[in-house]
């Protein structure tokens, strides 16, 4: 990835948004904008510009579809050369979204997801030009690759 790239780095509040924040030594030398669910988040982790998206889960189709329309602003608006997230839901729709703008994207499975990738991990799988989980078993299991773990 010669020169700076514009990156959104984008991850749902809690574990998500730590490890990507775990993650910031190999972005931080790019125009990085943030995103994340909560309101706040950035500021306390210093990452800015931070962007707000609204959370949502599989089980809520209205906050679904207000969180799909802001994070496909968000990423028509930006026109990130990359996207990186950590999960969950939000994370995924950067991703599908990423593809309007031919970003590059990359999946980060949550280090939590010990045993098989998480259900938003496999939902990324199509939209994903890097697809990793922090579980070598993991990774051999479900085809995705290995790099290490952030934790």
């Amino acid at each position: 990835m010669p020169g700076k790239k514009r990156v959104l780095a984008i991850a749902s509040a809690g574990g998500h948004w730590q490890q990507l924040m775990l993650l910031r030594p190999a972005y931080e030398a790019h125009e990085v904008h943030f995103a994340t669910t909560l309101e706040g988040l950035g500021a306390s982790y210093e990452a800015h510009p931070c962007h707000v998206v609204p959370d949502c889960n599989r089980n809520e189709k209205i906050a679904m579809i207000r969180s799909a329309v802001a994070v496909f602003a968000l990423v028509l608006r930006l026109r990130p050369d990359v996207i990186l997230t950590t999960g969950a839901l939000p994370g995924v729709m950067a991703l599908a979204a990423g593809r309007l703008v031919r970003a590059r994207t990359v999946w980060v499975d949550s280090v939590a997801n010990a045993e098989e990738m998480s259900m938003s991990g496999r939902l990324a799988r199509r939209f994903a030009d890097l697809w990793l989980s922090q579980w070598e078993s993991v990774a051999m299991r479900e085809g995705a690759r290995y790099e290490g773990s952030v934790l």
